[in-house]
């Protein structure tokens, strides 16, 4: 068979079928009396074999060692283009999303590409400062994407950034809540935990609606974060994981502020008046969270709190029995 026709019927041009001639990959199996190329049976097979392994991916080197070399292993240069093919992607993937944020800055002309550019390059720079001068110039300066400065909160762990973020974030007003809930069903706790906190900082329907899914939240951060938002917001389903960072101990003292806040309301003062009692009688709770419980009931109005606290002032724990009859003491002299 000619040239020609092994083109024709292959669909590989005759001028490649003289390059991969040219390169050793491919010998045509005669000559014709007139000196033209002629092509056998197992010759168009080993043009539709360099043409597979070229739909993988691999150069035409690689292509001749696997169709020459009887010692060549498939697997492991399956294994590499695996490994190449990932990271092409990988690398494609943050191509399109820089892309597509410059594009959502809606920039008026290059100048204004370039500050995009440079912004987003801050907020993943490996200092710290800049990455908080980026936060505290996003506003001002040039419009940043809303998905940036969400990724870029819920990947910080430096504090001062983070605050810097969370404050950008809550001024951007551009749909930062709804990536944030998406944030909330991370794997990662302390992403959940960040995704919290910065819900926290940004009011409407839509961040109460996250925080209370957060409620439920296997990590205690998360759930703590949650509730301390949840409960300066008037929402009474935070008052069990308020009492449990009471009876946790760290950030006590604001879980206490929060109750206090719902407690403005009669039936939820009650509410948490029992909790904070049933927490107290509980035989797992240790004597430093006992008082703390006690310590909880100060500010919170009410019949049911003070008959806790009567109570409360004949426990045998003595640092509870006192708190209770100080506390007493103190609403008597209002």
């Amino acid at each position: 068979m000619l040239i020609g026709e092994v083109a024709r019927r292959s669909g590989v041009s005759a001028r490649m079928l003289r390059h991969y001639e040219s390169l050793g990959l491919l010998r045509p199996s005669g000559r014709t009396g007139s000196g033209y190329r002629e092509y056998s049976g197992d010759d168009i097979r080993r043009i539709f074999h360099i043409e597979s392994l070229r739909s993988l991916g691999l150069s035409l080197r690689e292509i001749g060692r696997a169709l020459d070399d009887p010692g060549f292993t498939p697997s492991v240069l399956v294994d590499d283009l695996i490994r190449q093919t990932r990271e092409r992607i990988a690398a494609e993937s943050e191509l399109l999303t820089r892309l597509r944020r410059i594009d959502a800055a809606e920039p008026a002309g290059w100048e204004d590409v370039l500050k995009v550019v440079v912004m987003l390059r801050a907020l993943g720079s490996k200092s710290a400062a800049a990455r908080q001068r980026a936060a505290l110039s996003s506003v001002d300066e040039i419009r940043v994407p809303v998905e940036a400065l969400v990724e870029a909160v819920l990947g910080e762990s430096d504090a001062n950034v983070a605050g810097a973020l969370r404050w950008a974030l809550a001024r951007s007003g551009d749909g930062g809540t709804a990536l944030l809930v998406e944030g909330l069903g991370s794997p990662s706790a302390a992403v959940r935990e960040r995704a919290a906190r910065s819900l926290a900082e940004i009011p409407g329907e839509e961040s109460t609606a996250g925080l209370r899914e957060a409620l439920a939240d296997p990590d205690a951060l998360v759930r703590g974060q949650a509730a301390l938002a949840l409960g300066t917001r008037g929402v009474a389903d935070a008052v069990p994981a308020l009492i449990d960072m009471i009876v946790a101990g760290p950030n006590d003292t604001d879980a206490a502020d929060a109750l206090s806040v719902l407690a403005s309301d009669t039936a939820t003062a009650d509410r948490i008046a029992t909790g904070l009692v049933d927490r107290l009688s509980h035989e797992a709770t240790e004597e430093p969270a006992r008082a703390r419980l006690t310590q909880a009931l100060a500010d919170i109005p009410g019949a049911t709190a003070v008959r806790a606290l009567v109570e409360l002032s004949y426990d045998g724990d003595r640092a509870v029995a006192l708190t209770a009859t100080y506390l007493l003491r103190l609403r008597e002299a209002q």
